[in-house]
C-alpha cells in the first residue's frame, strides 16, 4: 500500500531528483511554458506553486522587518539563478498577487514518438501560448519592408 507516499521518486535518486525540478522551476519561470512528461509535470506543479506563495508574502511584506528579503533568500536556496528569482519577485509575484492559488496550469499534449510518454506543457496562469499573436508579429515585421 502506498499510505503517506507524497511524491513520485521519477527513477532517480534525491539529488537528481531535487536537480531536476530546480532545473525545469528555473526554465518555467524564465520561458512561462514548458514541455515535459506527466508526472514530471505534477510533481514540478507543487514546488513552483510555493516559491511564487514565498515570493508573494515577500512583496506583499514589504520591506517591513526585512520580510522582503528573507523571502528572495528563502527562494534563492531552492533556485541559484538570480535573474530567475529578480523576475520572480519584480513581475510575476506583482501578476498574481490577488489570486489565492493556482500559478499554474498543465495541458496534456499527447504521447511522445519515441517512447509513448504522456507530454504535457506546464504554464503559469496568465501566460498563455497564442500562435495567432506570434504570427500576427510577425505578419508586422514582414510589412514595414515591403
Amino acid at each position: 500500500m502506498r499510505h503517506n507516499l507524497g511524491y513520485r521518486k521519477l527513477g532517480r535518486v534525491t539529488e537528481h531528483r531535487i536537480a531536476l525540478l530546480r532545473n525545469q522551476a528555473i526554465a518555467l519561470l524564465r520561458h512561462e511554458r514548458i514541455e515535459t512528461t506527466m508526472p514530471k509535470a505534477k510533481e514540478l506543479r507543487p514546488f513552483v506553486e510555493r516559491l511564487i506563495t514565498i515570493a508573494k508574502r515577500g512583496v506583499a511584506a514589504g520591506e517591513a522587518n526585512g520580510k522582503s528579503l528573507h523571502a528572495r533568500r528563502l527562494v534563492l536556496a531552492e533556485l541559484p539563478d538570480k535573474a530567475v528569482v529578480g523576475k520572480l519577485f519584480d513581475t510575476l509575484a506583482p501578476r498574481f498577487a490577488e489570486r489565492p492559488g493556482g500559478y499554474t496550469r498543465i495541458l496534456r499534449v499527447g504521447f511522445r514518438r519515441g517512447d509513448s510518454a504522456e507530454v504535457a506543457h506546464v504554464e503559469l496562469v496568465g501566460s498563455e501560448y497564442n500562435p495567432k499573436a506570434v504570427e500576427e508579429k510577425d505578419e508586422a515585421k514582414e510589412a514595414p519592408k515591403k
